[in-house]
């Protein structure tokens, strides 16, 4: 590896891994939830979210429609602190490259009263897949950066990859956050090829968005659509999402909602 490369995936916490192809604990740590209204429930207002979202890898146009997707449906509804990042400039020239500098920058500047971090890419059991940095991105390295730029305030962490469970570890599980993944750590998710739009999980994510009003709700009803998507397409062994929602943000609503 050079060590420009080297130094830099240091500098950010990324842990180097291969190809897109183990383990959530129960317990969380101590850290003191956020104790506002805004955590216990209150709809936190639209233009005071913090957004980030991220396409992590470009062998597939379903990451970068994602992305696009989410940021054009959280701006409909009055969010406009959104930092969304391209894997493929050459079909998404307007958007900034997520290179691990950029990506680390603006997960770790934060803002607002909430935050939210959409990341759709490959992943395997050491975490997702940031191609411009050549590696994985691991839960260990995300919880720092959200401990950096979000600290207790409501913080939403959507991971639509392969093994994405594997992001569901003790220090992920504060009590200010909501973690919704597209797999179990030991199973693979789908529509992830060369003519998918989107994702199974993030096809569901975005049909169910307009139809309910927490994040808790969008976690259910994501997770039955994929189970019913999964069915019809006959592809196995399924997915199974996870879902993680903290004590302090059980209520917590959708931007706009």
């Amino acid at each position: 590896m050079p060590a420009r490369l080297e130094a830099l995936l240091i500098a950010v916490l990324l842990v180097v891994a291969c190809t897109p192809d183990t383990v959530g604990a129960p317990p969380a740590s101590a850290r003191a939830p956020d104790t506002s209204a805004a955590a216990a429930g209150v709809a936190v207002p639209a233009g005071r979210w913090h957004v980030v979202l991220i396409a992590g890898d470009n062998d597939s146009p379903a990451f970068d429609n994602g992305v696009r997707a989410m940021r054009d449906k959280l701006a409909s509804r009055g969010v406009r602190d959104i930092q969304a990042f391209t894997s493929n400039p050459g079909a998404s020239p307007s958007l900034p490259v997520a290179t691990a500098a950029n990506v680390s920058s603006a997960l770790r500047r934060g803002g607002g009263e909430a935050c939210l971090a959409f990341i759709t890419s490959h992943g395997d059991q050491s975490g997702f897949v940031l191609k411009q940095a050549r590696g994985t991105v691991s839960p260990s390295t995300l919880d720092n950066a959200l401990d950096a730029g979000c600290g207790t305030r409501p913080t939403v962490v959507v991971v639509s990859a392969c093994h994405s469970g594997v992001f569901l570890t003790s220090a992920m599980r504060q009590p200010n956050r909501i973690v919704l993944t597209a797999a179990a750590p030991e199973r693979a998710s789908f529509g992830c090829g060369t003519s998918d739009r989107y994702t199974y999980y993030d096809q569901c994510l975005l049909q169910q968005f307009d139809a309910v009003s927490t994040w808790q709700q969008l976690a259910q009803a994501t997770q039955a659509c994929v189970e019913n998507l999964e069915r019809r397409m006959s592809v196995s062994p399924p997915s199974r999402p996870q879902t993680f929602i903290g004590s302090a943000v059980g209520g917590l609503r959708l931007p706009g909602r």
